[in-house]
């Protein structure tokens, strides 16, 4: 980073992982992407205007992808610096805090906890009312086994997106250049879409996420795999054997590495039919399915998820001792 040290920088990551375990995202503290959600709505609404030639629509889209994530970066860079100024210590303290708001490993076992619980249960009604907080199919048919699947997807995947990532952006640069990625992947789940609102506007911020997740995903593979040698039942070689197999059958170049490694890990298929606004998709069918979901795989992927977490913590804080 352009003020902190490299060992400081990886304190600083250790720490914010060690904050987000802890302190996950407190709704009474104003979160970054809170802020980053709102600049793109506004720069939408001021950029996109229906009819216009797809070549201009193209160009506002990756206007909008520049700007969205230079001005969070530059933001959380001039926050720490200011901080630094004030004193050492406090900037120091900003930087953790920053990197520690791009995790999510708190906030996707609650979320992910909050449609066991109800699975568990027998409420069903509950349980798809909860999954439809954190996906963007549609939910209000969908059958228990289904709902578990839209859980395990969605913790698998955002062990790419709401930790690994980040994680790995925040090493090489500190608190801003995680804000940056963290800025790109909301951008992408905004307005990343090949609908026909945002398939020329949100094209740009859908390859720059691509991009940026390349490396993570399959850095997140190779730690998923080493993850199921300790998670039980999972296996740790059909993992591996999963991503080798499905991984390249999924529509991203990089979701279909963690669904992979989970659904080989664990013996469950994931993928399968989804309806998004009413309308059928058809994702690519991931793993064997040597037994049908169940609820508890919901946790199994959370497991992982925190397995992953562990190993990465551990490693920032080895490369911190003898650095």
């Amino acid at each position: 980073m352009i003020f902190f040290s490299a060992k400081e920088t990886l304190l600083a990551a250790a720490l914010a992982i060690a904050v987000d375990w802890l302190v996950g995202d407190p709704r009474w503290i104003p979160h970054p992407v809170v802020w980053i959600g709102r600049l793109i709505s506004r720069l939408e609404r001021l950029l996109l205007r229906q009819g216009q030639p797809r070549s201009v629509v193209r160009g506002k889209g990756v206007l909008l992808t520049v700007a969205v994530t230079g001005l969070a970066g530059l933001f959380c860079w001039a926050v720490c610096v200011l901080a630094g100024w004030i004193h050492p210590w406090l900037g120091f303290a900003a930087n953790v805090w920053f990197i520690s708001t791009t995790f999510a490993v708190r906030g996707l076992r609650e979320a992910a906890m909050a449609v066991h619980r109800p699975l568990r249960q027998g409420d069903l009604t509950e349980a798809r009312e909860k999954v439809g907080w954190i996906v963007g199919r549609d939910t209000a048919d969908l059958s228990e086994p289904e709902v578990a699947r839209a859980a395990v997807e969605t913790v698998a995947e955002n062990t790419v997106d709401a930790f690994v990532s980040p994680l790995l952006f925040a090493v090489l640069g500190g608190a801003p250049l995680a804000m940056l990625y963290r800025a790109a992947n909301t951008l992408d789940s905004m307005v990343g879409y090949r609908d026909e609102r945002y398939r020329d506007f949100g094209w740009a911020s859908a390859r720059f996420d691509d991009v940026l997740n390349y490396i993570p995903a399959r850095v997140t593979g190779v730690l998923l795999t080493a993850t199921a040698w300790f998670v039980r039942p999972a296996s740790a070689s059909r993992a591996w054997r999963a991503i080798r197999a499905f991984a390249k059958l999924h529509p991203s170049p990089n979701s279909g590495i963690p669904e992979s490694a989970v659904a080989g890990a664990l013996g469950i298929r994931l993928g399968g039919t989804n309806r998004y606004g009413g309308i059928v998709s058809e994702r690519a069918r991931l793993g064997w399915p040597l037994r049908a979901i169940v609820p508890d795989d919901i946790v199994l992927a959370v497991r992982m998820l925190y397995g992953v977490s562990y190993i990465l913590a551990g490693g920032l804080v080895c490369a911190w001792g003898v650095g």
